[in-house]
């Protein structure tokens, strides 16, 4: 086994493989940019070496750096973790020249399997089912839609040396297909320095399933059972399981002994995946293989009990695969949820800034992270904060875990997606394992607003509520009885206000017990919750409740389950007082368009004068290596033009201007 490894990446990934690597007794090295100094894989390393700039392209992405820290160093090899070199076989090529060892496959592997074209084509010499397409790389636009036209719409344009969801879009006519091939060219060109993309069918209301495969030097390949990833937006993976709701023992094995014939035939050796897109009718087909350890790789851990982690390096070392395919078990089931630094109530925008609260969950659950209370998310690496991963007996289980970790998950200081991942894991598709790729663009077609989903029990969170409000008012009471004449008494009954209406509550007071009354009904309730703390921990007439607890001017804003509502909790008679406030209207900026998000402005599609009609493109932004097209929301007349190809945007800084 090696001495000491480099692990060619950032964030939870070099976390990952370092916690694993220090129980094997494996000394570890860690890269950064110099965005990256007080990062958690520097602290978690035994050594670290500074790489370069904040970009990506100045220190992550260059080779003969990383190459150079691992031999200053003494590194014997080097994990490349998931993005930017993982794939890269000019990489793995340079190391073996080099006298390093790549944990991972080796560079023709890589090459044939990084190329979506080329791996289709041996895909299908190897038996494996695959999609109907052109599978070559397209010259411009129009021949886009020529071909497009010939396969029938609708269609995908992909990078050729695509992945995570960048450089593709879904063409439903000749337009889509001449825009999307612009779109996705650039996108592919920024993303992985390869402007090619090709195109193929585009299978309705697919499930996106994955397999993982395990291969060794010596010839032995198996795979360790599938992975439900259907939850995607953008063609980026949200929510994934192991494993699959829909899969049968038939299905399963076929979509398995394919994983590992198309692995042989590439004479694959290491950890890696063949994902399929499957129709209603448990037709498969392939979508391409990675070289590499996935993002999701958790799920398959849970339930097989391997440490994928471990096998890759013992791979790379020389050993043989320690099980056969007869040896691989699937015991229970796990889920697994990203959760990301951005707004989902705001088109998913990323979000940047410092975490001035990270406090992630317990209660048995995985978290899988990259940060800590005080780091900074910057706009130059991807925006995910941590993955979180329940596991149980079975899918039930495993999903309420889920959910009492992700409401017991609390992040401030940037927008994050945790609400809308308690949504989705509340939502009753996502229970009946009704999923498809479209899932999210089906449910929330114009986009999620937790202050629109209902709670499914609104009396209890006006009895926490309630609650709260009596302990702070108590604390607050305390306090002032310290100081003669301010002694004060805390009623017990209140007011209150929840979406516009009024609920009376009453109360019996207890220690830390609460016999709540509310509009009639009674409600035990059991609080753990100090003044400031981020997250009350109730039980409600015996039931478990976890709900996020913020100050909102004079009244509270409460999180749970995916819904976010704001209450007021006033004393009867100031609630009278209350509704005859008059409420302040918010400013108009109709009239501009306005930086969704903080990114770099790559381009300005219209000019002061022109008349726009809605829809129609105004301007690109690229953020978090992402390109997002803005469109006019209404016909109007560009009035002024506020900023320029090549600036930084702040948040709501104005772009353009209409009449």
């Amino acid at each position: 086994m090696f001495k000491k490894i480099l692990i060619a990446n950032r964030g939870e990934i070099a976390v990952r493989v370092i916690q694993t690597a220090r129980r094997l007794g494996i000394k570890t090295v860690a890269v950064y940019s110099e965005a990256d100094a007080d990062a958690l894989h520097v602290a978690s390393a035994d050594e670290a070496v500074c790489i370069g700039p904040a970009s990506s392209a100045e220190s992550y992405l260059v080779a003969d750096s990383i190459i150079k820290a691992a031999k200053d160093t003494s590194a014997e090899a080097i994990h490349p973790g998931y993005g930017f070199l993982s794939e890269n076989a000019s990489f793995a090529r340079k190391l073996k020249r080099q006298g390093i060892v790549f944990i991972g496959p080796g560079p023709a592997a890589i090459a044939s399997m990084g190329d979506k074209i080329t791996s289709k084509k041996l895909a299908e010499k190897a038996g494996v089912n695959t999609i109907p397409g052109h599978d070559e790389a397209l010259r411009d636009g129009a021949q886009a839609a020529s071909v497009s036209k010939k396969i029938g719409y609708p269609v995908m344009l992909k990078a050729a040396a695509g992945g995570g969801g960048k450089g593709m879009r879904v063409a439903r006519n000749d337009a889509e297909a001449r825009s999307g091939f612009a779109s996705a060219t650039r996108e592919a060109t920024s993303s992985f320095g390869d402007g090619r993309v090709f195109v193929e069918k585009f299978v309705e209301q697919p499930r996106h399933i994955e397999i993982q495969v395990l291969a060794d030097g010596y010839g032995n390949s198996i795979h360790l059972g599938e992975r439900e990833c259907s939850l995607q937006r953008r063609h980026q993976k949200v929510i994934e399981e192991a494993p699959s709701p829909f899969l049968d023992e038939d299905t399963r094995r076929a979509m398995g002994e394919q994983a590992v014939a198309l692995a042989k035939a590439v004479k694959y050796v290491s950890a890696g995946t063949v994902e399929f897109i499957v129709d209603n009718n448990s037709n498969f087909y392939f979508l391409e293989m990675n070289t590499r350890l996935q993002v999701e790789h958790p799920v398959t851990e849970l339930v097989t009990g391997l440490d994928l982690v471990e096998e890759m390096l013992r791979i790379a070392a020389g050993e043989r695969l320690r099980l056969g395919q007869d040896d691989v078990r699937l015991d229970g089931w796990a889920i697994e949820a990203r959760v990301y630094a951005e707004d989902p109530t705001r088109n998913f925008l990323p979000s940047v800034g410092r975490l001035v609260r990270y406090m992630p969950p317990g209660g048995g659950v995985r978290v899988d992270t990259g940060v800590y209370e005080g780091a900074e998310i910057s706009i130059y690496y991807d925006p995910m904060i941590a993955k979180v991963i329940a596991g149980g007996k079975d899918r039930n289980q495993a999903i309420v875990r889920l959910q009492e970790a992700l409401d017991a998950f609390h992040i401030d200081g940037v927008s994050n997606n945790i609400g809308f991942l308690a949504a989705l894991t509340a939502h009753p598709r996502f229970h009946a394992g009704d999923l498809t790729t479209t899932f999210i663009d089906e449910e929330y077609p114009d986009g999620f607003h937790a202050a629109d989903l209902p709670h499914a029990d609104p009396a209890s969170l006006i009895a926490v509520a309630a609650c709260i409000h009596q302990a702070a008012e108590e604390c607050a009471a305390t306090i002032n009885g310290q100081v003669a004449g301010r002694e004060r008494v805390v009623g017990t009954e209140w007011i209150v206000v929840l979406d516009g209406a009024n609920h009376e509550v009453s109360m019996v007071v207890g220690d830390g017990n609460f016999d709540v009354t509310v509009d009639d009904e009674a409600y035990s309730v059991d609080l753990d919750w100090r003044q400031g703390d981020p997250i009350a921990k109730a039980r409600i007439n015996g039931a478990p409740f976890f709900i996020q607890v913020a100050r909102n001017g004079i009244g509270y804003r409460l999180l749970q389950s995916g819904s976010k509502v704001d209450v007021l909790v006033l004393e009867p008679h100031t609630a009278r007082l209350q509704s005859l406030m008059p409420v302040k209207a918010p400013p108009d900026l109709s009239q501009f368009l306005l930086s969704p998000m903080p990114g770099l402005l790559v381009s300005v599609a219209v000019a002061v004068g022109q008349e726009v009609k809605a829809g129609e493109e105004l301007a690109v932004i690229e953020a978090m290596k992402m390109e997002n097209v803005l469109r006019a929301e209404h016909n109007a007349v560009i009035s002024a033009v506020r900023a320029e190809p090549g600036d930084s945007l702040s948040v709501d800084q104005a772009i353009l201007e209409f009449e």
